[in-house]
């Protein structure tokens, strides 16, 4: 299967008119005043349809002259998907799946190439620098790392209150003391006036990490994107953090974009699972339902190696053989068929839709579709 024919589709910059409709909104760029009256629909805080994220690739000056094809990492190629207001919806998925690209794009940190992404109905491509600012208000990101993503030479009272500085949200240093203290609290630094003016060399990788998050909800944010929030944190410290987010997730209303490459630990904090390859969502549903039915074959060899704390249980683990694909030549039809062990001929040439299994379960592989067809469930 290595040697499949493969294929290079060139990418525009930009596909998007602006007077194409985006949803509910049909206006031209979008105001702060057309941000601060949106409301939520159906419960529904995002909607991405269509995302797709292609970076250029830059070549030397004699390649460029002798050709005039350009090619783009398609990072993000074509992914539809809605956020619930107040859920946790993991992204899960093997490094260079373009996971943390959709959280960058979600925040506008990198711009979409080609789709949509509203925010309360609103197209955020189409946000003006003004409405971005206020936007970013409610659309905050962990990073991965929080030895490298607070300043070193700033206070932790200065860390988490820089966001409201910025943006001119307080009127008083006591208001400000105020708001930094509760943030801090929250984040489970007790008591937070023990903490406020040391250092973070001073602190631990999780009470750093908590520093993030309070810096992230001090703000009240609608969003939090948290991009492998635990992922450089001592497993014995990853439970604390994740009771945190859940905590914060249940009393303040926060929704959250989590992004991991560790299906378990999207298993234990997440509402809703989306699982994705090489720029695509190959299975989305609810948590539980996705675990213990799963039905593309990249989830199930996924959930396979999964640790359980039985050691005398028998389980088959699927091990994927060779490398991810390259993202810029993409083999033809599926995607995931030079590495999966259920594909048949018909996976070089078809590229799968998504099949609907029941309730908010959906996976792209066409063998689903097939047994749709035969009334042969077990596929």
């Amino acid at each position: 299967m290595a040697g499949d024919e493969q294929h290079t589709t060139p990418a525009p910059a930009d596909r998007r008119a602006l007077t194409e409709p985006g949803g509910t909104y049909d206006g031209g760029r979008v105001s702060t005043e057309d941000l601060a009256t949106a409301d939520v629909t159906d419960g529904v805080l995002f909607e991405i349809d269509g995302l797709e994220v292609y970076f250029p690739i830059h070549q030397t000056f004699f390649k460029a002259l002798v050709s005039t094809e350009k090619k783009y990492v398609k990072a993000v190629d074509g992914i539809s998907f809605k956020v619930k207001q107040g859920e946790i919806l993991a992204l899960v998925g093997e490094s260079g799946c373009g996971k943390t690209t959709i959280g960058r794009a979600v925040l506008r940190l990198e711009d979409a190439t080609g789709g949509h992404i509203l925010y309360k109905g609103l197209p955020v491509e189409r946000f003006t620098q003004r409405t971005l600012r206020e936007y970013r208000k409610k659309a905050q990101i962990i990073f991965q790392d929080p030895y490298n993503s607070i300043n070193p030479k700033q206070t932790i009272y200065d860390i988490v209150a820089e966001p409201l500085e910025v943006n001119d949200l307080v009127s008083s240093e006591r208001e400000k003391e105020e708001r930094v203290v509760k943030a801090i609290n929250e984040a489970g630094l007790r008591p937070a006036q023990e903490y406020l003016y040391r250092y973070p060399h001073e602190l631990s990788g999780g009470q750093r990490q908590r520093v993030c998050i309070a810096g992230a909800t001090v703000l009240d944010p609608d969003i939090i994107v948290a991009d492998e929030p635990v992922a450089s944190l001592d497993v014995s410290i990853r439970n604390d953090i994740l009771k945190l987010m859940v905590d914060q997730k249940e009393k303040l209303g926060v929704t959250y974009i989590f992004i991991t490459h560790d299906l378990s630990l999207a298993w234990v904090i997440s509402d809703r699972i989306a699982v994705m390859y090489l720029g695509r969502i190959v299975e989305i549903g609810d948590t539980e339902e996705v675990v213990a039915n799963p039905k593309h074959p990249y989830t199930k060899a996924l959930i396979s190696v999964i640790p359980v704390p039985d050691p005398l249980a028998k389980r088959e683990h699927v091990i994927l053989q060779g490398e991810t694909p390259n993202p810029v030549d993409i083999p033809s039809g599926c995607r995931f068929h030079p590495r999966c062990p259920e594909a048949i001929e018909a996976c070089k040439e078809i590229e799968p839709s998504d099949v609907h299994i029941g309730g908010n379960h959906y996976a792209a592989c066409i063998r689903l579709t097939e047994a749709a067809a035969t009334g042969d469930a077990a596929g």
